[in-house]
């Protein structure tokens, strides 16, 4: 596999950065390397946040994305959507969160961006909000391909407190069902 740049952007406490870390993880797990780089501002919750993933077979010299290599994002989130979209490479996907993040039609010609509420099936089909970062991670690596997919749901579970297992497994399988439905 050639060297993959994602992104997912949010706010704090929105979960993207323990995504990225799972991605990162799994990737090493694999017998690659990962890397997960954040960024995010001095509030806790409610301030910008992004972390970058690299994942790629050779080892990684430079742990940061530089503007227009973005292979792919996730935002569910407009402030962090504006402040991070530049990043992203011209083509490529951006999923987001239709009813927090409204792109310009301009974004919409650069981009290919895709509309999924990963809030809502959070809240609404597994009933815990606190999920929509497992659903964000499923439907990341099935629209890119990153990795085995039992292998990130082994080390998704592993991040996350046994108590929750069964409905994190809910939110993978459902993350995966409606990015499939994309293709």
């Amino acid at each position: 596999m050639a060297r993959q740049l994602l992104r997912f952007t949010g706010v704090g406490g929105q979960g993207v950065l323990l995504a990225g870390e799972i991605f990162a993880v799994a990737k090493i797990k694999s017998g690659g390397f990962g890397l997960k780089t954040a960024t995010y501002t001095s509030q806790v919750r409610g301030g910008a946040t992004v972390v970058d993933i690299t994942l790629d077979d050779e080892e990684i010299f430079y742990p940061y994305a530089n503007d227009g290599e973005v292979d792919f994002m996730l935002s569910v989130a407009q402030v962090s959507y504006d402040a991070f979209k530049k990043g992203v490479r011209e083509g490529s996907t951006i999923v987001i969160e239709p009813n927090l993040v409204k792109p310009t039609q301009e974004d919409r010609m650069r981009w290919n961006i895709v509309e999924i509420p990963i809030i809502t099936i959070a809240k609404e089909e597994i009933g815990n909000v606190i999920t929509q970062s497992v659903v964000a991670l499923a439907i990341a690596n099935q629209l890119t391909n990153a990795l085995d997919k039992d292998l990130l749901e082994e080390v998704m579970l592993s991040k996350v407190p046994q108590k929750v297992h069964v409905i994190n497994k809910q939110a993978y399988e459902l993350g995966y069902k409606y990015a499939s439905q994309i293709k």
